[in-house]
């Protein structure tokens, strides 16, 4: 295998789900295969028949609000940050890439990325396995096993649904 140009970690860490699917983000995929967030979006305007909505989409005001406001960014009087509704990529929407950007670091950053999603799925699927598994041999076992599956059952759910970080100011009828 050869010697990877971007750590797998890294690729995983900016892989986020919107709207029920995995996507890597215009800025972050722009500093991955690094050039400007605003070249990545100009070869997509320019190819905009190889992406479709299932390949791409740009995220609502309230998904950008709610992004954004994980971070501290955007400071318009110094003329930072992000000011544009970033667009989000599914991973068909990362592997047309490699026909659009033609430089050797956007088809290795791309075969990276496309392992990274493999994987991703691949430990997604050994998770639904082994779901599985274990509800069949539930099946066939005793009550007296039933606190054993429990237990294992709810090791193995899915995670609670991420809470927003902040807080909700209401005064009167209206929030804030």
């Amino acid at each position: 295998m050869s010697k990877e140009i971007i750590p797998q970690a890294l690729i995983e860490s900016k892989i986020l789900v919107v709207r029920g699917h995995k996507v890597l983000l215009d800025r972050d995929l722009s500093g991955l295969y690094c050039v400007k967030t605003k070249v990545l979006n100009q070869a997509v305007v320019r190819n905009k028949a190889r992406f479709p909505e299932d390949f791409m989409f740009q995220l609502t005001n309230k998904e950008t609000e709610n992004w954004r406001s994980q971070f501290v960014t955007s400071n318009l009087g110094l003329k930072m940050g992000l000011r544009w509704r970033p667009y989000a990529f599914t991973e068909n929407g990362v592997a047309m890439f490699s026909s659009v950007l033609k430089s050797n670091r956007a088809v290795e950053v791309n075969i990276q990325i496309m392992r990274t999603f493999t994987k991703l799925r691949e430990l997604l699927n050994t998770h639904a396995d082994l779901k599985r598994k274990l509800e069949d041999m539930e099946k066939k076992y005793d009550y007296q096993f039933k606190v054993v599956f429990d237990a294992i059952k709810s090791l193995i759910a899915d995670p609670p649904p991420v809470r927003k970080i902040g807080f909700t100011a209401k005064i009167g009828n209206h929030k804030l």
